[in-house]
């Protein structure tokens, strides 16, 4: 691998101007009234696993359309209230595997949700558990040509709501502490995060790493590596569609989203990334809270120079917990 993007110098405040359609905010509002979260529709199971220091529960909530989205809920096993949450999204491709797959958070003393991602699961991992019932029109490999058609049909228009609910799911656990839920996720996680915190200010903090999803016209011209390659390969058969498409994944740029978030955020990227490019994670970064009514602080990055789409993996989950423990004490000091 070797540096392709801009320098960081140019990166730091690197904030390209991006197609917004009009109804923007109307076309999410329409969507989550169209598919709003039903609390009735969360059911927990417990499961019997070997591990000794941690408690684990199936979670099932309604997502989009109120299909069942399925989700682990882990906590330390002597947890006797209400914990700080930490809701997972998945990179793409991935499910939610098994427990013993996500131990970190609450080995550090989280209630840590991992949801499921409709459709996929079987790429990477230890599988997945929720189907997609919802079908889409022609597409090319992966998943981001999913129903590209239309913005109504975009499989990311689904996977939002089902982020946006997974955090109401989370808040009506009685294993959570509603007024702390943190939302994280890798690539595809990543952009997930951002759009959960975009469209549902219960979220106190995100953490999106090396994220999917945003800016898309400038990952779309700099990139040959899936998935916008993939875009750009339907792209390349489908000729017709160049206006349609660009149109459809305005919608869903997680960095407009990002822009309507109103909470803190701790970004990282890897300098030699060539699938999420680091211009489009400090575009992301850098129209965060924008169009919030309340603006947020300017979010930090974490920037590792020598790595591509793995980022900073162990070491950025440590900068994590303790961002996320800093945050939590001043929020604590204001109250």
């Amino acid at each position: 691998m070797a540096y392709f993007d801009l320098p960081l110098s140019e990166l730091e405040d690197y904030s390209p101007e991006l197609p917004e359609p009009e109804d923007f905010d109307a076309f999410w509002a329409r969507t989550l009234a169209e598919s709003p979260f039903d609390p009735s529709t969360v059911t927990v199971t417990p499961v019997t696993t070997p591990l000794l220091t941690h408690r684990v529960h199936d979670v099932a909530f309604g997502g989009f359309a109120g299909d069942p989205i399925r989700a682990w809920l882990i906590t330390p096993a002597d947890a006797t209230g209400p914990l700080p949450a930490v809701v997972e999204f998945l990179g793409m491709g991935g499910g939610r595997g098994l427990p013993q797959d996500h131990l970190a958070w609450a080995a550090a003393g989280y209630a840590h949700l991992i949801m499921d991602t409709r459709g996929q699961g079987s790429h990477w991992g230890s599988g997945g558990d929720t189907p997609d019932p919802h079908g889409t029109g022609p597409a090319a490999a992966g998943f981001a040509t999913h129903g590209l058609q239309s913005p109504e049909g975009y499989l990311y228009r689904r996977l939002f709501v089902d982020a946006h609910h997974a955090v109401e799911a989370a808040a009506a656990l009685p294993q959570v502490d509603a007024a702390q839920i943190a939302v994280t996720g890798i690539s595809q996680g990543g952009g997930l995060a951002i759009a959960a915190a975009g469209l549902n200010h219960r979220v106190i903090a995100a953490m999106p790493d090396v994220p999917f999803m945003c800016a898309i016209p400038r990952a779309l011209g700099l990139t040959d590596q899936p998935p916008y390659a993939d875009i750009a390969g339907y792209l390349a058969v489908h000729r017709d569609e160049v206006e349609q498409t660009r149109r459809t994944l305005a919608y869903c740029d997680a960095a407009l989203l990002g822009a309507r978030a109103d909470c803190p955020a701790l970004f990282s990227t890897g300098l030699m990334d060539t699938t999420c490019p680091p211009s489009t994670v400090f575009a992301a970064r850098n129209h965060w809270g924008r169009r919030a009514a309340r603006t947020p602080a300017r979010p930090e990055v974490r920037v590792y120079p020598f790595n591509g789409h793995e980022g900073g993996e162990s070491y950025q989950w440590r900068e994590q917990v303790a961002w996320l423990a800093i945050l939590r004490s001043r929020l604590r000091r204001s109250c």
